[in-house]
């Protein structure tokens, strides 16, 4: 039977004066009856253009079915075996301009909600994984046989974010002995450090991270690969081959007077105080700036990120300061509307030109300068441009500059015969083979940053390619 009803089942949710003032996760999930209902609004289109829009192909209508039937493992199943981390992609990923974007449905009143029905389906065998584990033992289910795999070949991943994780995943499912090296303390990479708890707990993280260790993926954490080991070093040290995948992590700033005051940082540094060193917990004695006033300078879903948590950390202003208007803003929607529901104060078509400080050198301001919308820049978004005469000052003890990261190219700073690409980033095939021989690349290495699930898809991509390129050696 399908559900004709045009919009999605809604999300329960904490209430936003609730919530804002701490850091546990904002929507709540499904429950199964809500799923299934959820579920029921798909048509299963024969052309599946879902699937399409989806960067890692999950059989999207094949797992909406089987929870219409209400075999919650069974389209667990479906989902893993082609991606690696659901409980993550079904929290983070922007499904709107992907999976949901295509979906028949969204052509008269809204998509079906495959991001909810995914995250529902990951949490559903997340919480009965033990019991699941005892029914298999019991039913003498044996692990997949591996001995015709090329097992024994040493692979290194640099990087535990997301294109690390996947392709380390993939290796080990085929029988390789895999090492991934982290420059953090804990894996996770941008999962880690970059998204708060209230949308992506991080308890999920580490479960991720347990699974590949019980599958025999070895993690060494704080190992800066550029410094500590370079990876000609560690193809001396037997490893076959080697994944880059360290992201896309040097923060960008304006380069506008007043940046160097006591006060400014990028939501990268703010970020992973609190996310990554738990600066939101008491008990930790994690150095974040308490302001009072605080501008985040950015439109995108760092901003987002960076503004919400000020808001939880105590402030009693945040202020998004965005050049744009609220049709050009990049962050999801879904995160738009978050973010207002708990009293961000949007400062849209505003550009700052100049952070104020006092004579000790601590923020008291930013000045900003009112923009107005002229025609359309290569991006295809109308070019914003300043309005004479307009400048204005916030009040604000801090600024957070969310306005886009840098490649790190410290690996291609020490490694030979590793050619960029016309972006800067490590230069790959289709297979992600760069052009040092052994060696790989994918996710915002190459690309400069994009999403979670790009990631996840390139480091799949090489996972495939690794796996040809050492059976033909």
């Amino acid at each position: 039977m399908i559900n004709l009803k045009t919009k999605k089942n809604p999300m329960p949710e904490q209430a936003p004066d609730i919530r804002n003032h701490n850091f546990e996760e904002v929507s709540e999930g499904y429950t199964p009856q809500m799923a299934i209902n959820e579920a029921m609004r798909c048509l299963n289109c024969r052309e599946k253009p879902c699937t399409h829009g989806c960067p890692v192909m999950v059989r999207i209508p094949e797992f909406v079915e089987k929870i219409t039937e209400g075999d919650f493992e069974g389209a667990y199943q479906v989902i893993s075996a082609t991606s690696s981390l659901p409980r993550v992609c079904g929290r983070v990923c922007p499904q709107e301009n992907q999976c949901e974007k295509y979906c028949v449905r969204g052509k008269k009143g809204e998509p079906v909600g495959i991001g909810r029905l995914e995250r529902f389906v990951a949490d559903w065998h997340a919480a009965h994984a033990e019991e699941l584990e005892a029914d298999a033992a019991k039913d003498g289910a044996e692990a997949s046989d591996t001995s015709e795999l090329p097992a024994g070949s040493k692979v290194a991943v640099v990087g535990a974010g997301p294109a690390g994780l996947a392709c380390a995943g993939d290796l080990a499912a085929k029988g390789y002995d895999v090492t991934v090296f982290e420059s953090l303390h804990k894996p996770g990479g941008v999962l880690a450090y970059g998204i708060p708890e209230f949308r992506l707990p991080k308890s999920i993280v580490a479960a991720e991270v347990e699974k590949l260790e019980k599958r025999g993926v070895t993690f060494v954490t704080n190992a800066i690969i550029g410094k500590a080991e370079t990876v000609d070093e560690l193809m001396e040290d037997g490893y076959k081959a080697v994944f880059v995948g360290t992201g896309a992590g040097l923060p960008s700033f304006m380069n506008i007077p007043g940046e160097n005051l006591l006060g400014v940082c990028s939501a990268n540094e703010y970020l992973t105080r609190i996310n990554l060193m738990k600066g939101y917990l008491p008990e930790y004695d994690t150095p974040v700036q308490h302001a009072k006033n605080i501008a985040v300078v950015g439109g995108g879903n760092v901003a987002m990120d960076a503004a919400r948590c000020a808001k939880r950390m105590g402030a009693e202003n945040v202020y998004i300061v965005y050049r744009r208007s609220m049709d050009e803003i990049p962050a999801r929607s879904e995160e738009i509307h978050h973010a207002i529901e708990e009293g961000i104060d949007f400062q849209l078509l505003r550009n700052p030109v100049k952070v104020i400080g006092d004579e000790n050198g601590y923020v008291t301001g930013l000045e900003c300068v009112k923009m107005e919308l002229g025609e359309p820049d290569a991006s295809g978004r109308r070019r914003p441009v300043a309005v004479e005469g307009s400048n204005f000052v916030l009040d604000v003890d801090c600024v957070i500059m969310a306005i886009g990261t840098k490649l790190n190219k410290l690996i291609m700073e020490t490694t030979d015969q590793l050619e960029p690409n016309e972006r800067g980033g490590i230069g790959t095939d289709e297979g992600a083979a760069t052009s040092r021989e052994g060696v790989f690349a994918g996710g915002d290495a190459v690309t400069g940053a994009a999403t979670v699930i790009l990631a996840m898809g390139a480091g799949k991509t090489a996972a495939a390619s690794i796996d040809q390129y050492l059976s033909e050696k």
